[in-house]
């Protein structure tokens, strides 16, 4: 599995509900890297979507605790257990996660390469993943510069976990 995420310098994520910022071209790389493959997100990262639709062209699975949650277009799962279940109906390299906090946490350790858009700056935040910089059993294999830095200046890495 992998996850996808933009972080700021304190490998922030989010505040209040929110993204830190939104840049065009990491929307752009979001959307390239997942089309056409399955994402796991939590409810209330769904609910920041527009609308709080799935996402199109890809399978949406939908994490939460409550029983009575349904959303058309994605299917649900009520605990990790039942996620796992449902993904062995795919191949792992499909499957990103894509947050928030609650839902990193948990699957993080599943996870075998990271995503990430680091955004050189800090922003206020309450939503964080672990700094992989600072894990030993990961490490960097890609990194390149964003095209536009005209608004932040900011890196697409790729961090591959060792076996």
């Amino acid at each position: 599995m992998k996850f996808i995420a933009a972080v700021d310098k304190n490998w922030a994520i989010g505040n209040k509900g929110k993204l830190l910022v939104r840049i065009s071209e990491d929307q752009k790389n979001f959307r390239n890297e997942t089309m056409g493959h399955v994402v796991v997100l939590g409810r209330k990262t769904l609910e920041e979507f527009p609308g709080g639709r799935p996402l199109k062209g890809r399978t949406n699975i939908i994490l939460s605790s409550n029983p009575e949650y349904a959303v058309e277009g994605a299917v649900i799962v009520h605990s990790l257990d039942e996620l796992f279940t449902e993904l062995e109906k795919y191949d792992t390299d499909d499957v990103y996660i894509i947050g928030g906090q609650t839902v990193y946490d948990a699957l993080i350790p599943y996870c075998d390469t990271g995503i990430i858009t680091k955004i050189e700056k800090e922003f206020e935040a309450d939503a964080f993943i672990p700094n992989l910089d600072e894990i030993s059993d990961w490490g960097v294999t890609d990194s390149r510069p964003g095209e536009d830095q005209s608004q932040y200046n900011f890196a697409f890495v790729t961090y591959k976990k060792s076996v």
